[in-house]
């Protein structure tokens, strides 16, 4: 009987992966050498999500072949300025855990963070968590903020471990999917998790009294497979998340309210800053894209036109 299994990588720690087989086995496999490509600007070829071909060959567990990926979320590398690191593969929607206090979330690493789902397809859901620490200050923020995206077509939960709010709706939406998990470092995320179920056992910490900031629990991002149905996978707590993959001129089509405007400007190549007869930036001035979008927007083109040649290179 041929050793040749399929899978799906549920871990990586950047030498080793964690391969679910379609039997119910998880393997240690490394990757065969063929892979590794020098000229490769993925510090990671094969991510978690990954379905796999893999072969035994004198002993070990080798990943040779990587099925082609129906998606994947990306980022510029934090370590390597120039290259970009696939957090995950092959998914059925995205859950981005913010929070309003302990650490706040802004709305730049939400927008930025979202720009990179639509631009791969991928529907996301946004939890505003830890609302049992909310003050009145907080709460009125958070009614800002979530009222930005609930207005543009963004899906938004309000959850707390602590109280159990509107934990059952976010099982819901996690059952029979696989769904990407992420957020800063401190925002709840595993004890999220391991509220929805307890069988997870996810380490925790809390955020850091001196910094105000989260500390990382998840080393690497890892698959686990949930007792209500569905497979979510659980990342490291991200700081940042660097754009690139794209033309300067893609950016404004993947935010959503501003898709109606763009075929409206004047200029094809229109940038959406000073030209004439933009009327995307009409449509802000006119109130009908919010101020706070489309700033960030403006910071993101700045930020990605200074940095754009690199990725060319």
């Amino acid at each position: 009987m041929s050793p040749i299994m399929t899978g799906t990588v549920v871990k990586s720690t950047g030498s080793w992966y964690e391969v679910h087989t379609e039997g119910g086995e998880t393997l240690s496999c490394r990757l065969k050498g063929i892979f590794r490509l020098e000229e490769s600007k993925d510090t990671n070829p094969v991510t978690v999500g990954d379905r796999v071909t893999i072969d035994n060959e004198d002993g070990d567990w080798m990943i040779v072949e990587i099925a082609e990926r129906t998606n994947y979320i990306v980022r510029s590398s934090p370590k390597h300025k120039h290259a970009r690191q696939i957090i995950a593969s092959n998914l059925d929607q995205c859950l981005l855990i913010v929070t309003m206090a302990s650490p706040r979330t802004s709305t730049g690493f939400i927008d930025r963070f979202l720009l990179t789902a639509e631009a791969y397809h991928i529907p996301t859901h946004i939890v505003f968590n830890k609302q049992d620490i909310l003050d009145p200050k907080g709460i009125k923020k958070q009614e800002y903020v979530s009222g930005i995206y609930k207005n543009i077509g963004y899906p938004v939960y309000f959850t707390s471990t602590h109280t159990g709010e509107g934990t059952d709706q976010v099982m819901e939406l996690l059952k029979d999917k696989t769904t990407l998990i992420v957020g800063h470092s401190g925002v709840g995320k595993s004890s999220l998790l391991n509220k929805l179920d307890p069988a997870l056992n996810l380490r925790t910490l809390a955020v850091s009294k001196m910094t105000g900031k989260g500390m990382h629990t998840t080393t690497f991002a890892e698959m686990h497979y949930t007792s209500f149905g569905g497979r979510i996978i659980d990342t490291p707590g991200v700081r940042e998340f660097g754009l690139m993959a794209f033309l300067p001129e893609e950016i404004s089509h993947y935010y959503v309210e501003m898709r109606k405007y763009i075929p409206l400007c004047k200029f094809n190549n229109c940038m959406h800053d000073n030209e004439p007869g933009c009327a995307v930036k009409q449509a802000y001035l006119d109130d009908k894209i919010s101020e706070e979008r489309y700033i960030n927007y403006l910071t993101i083109m700045a930020d990605y036109k200074a940095n754009y040649k690199h990725w060319e290179e």
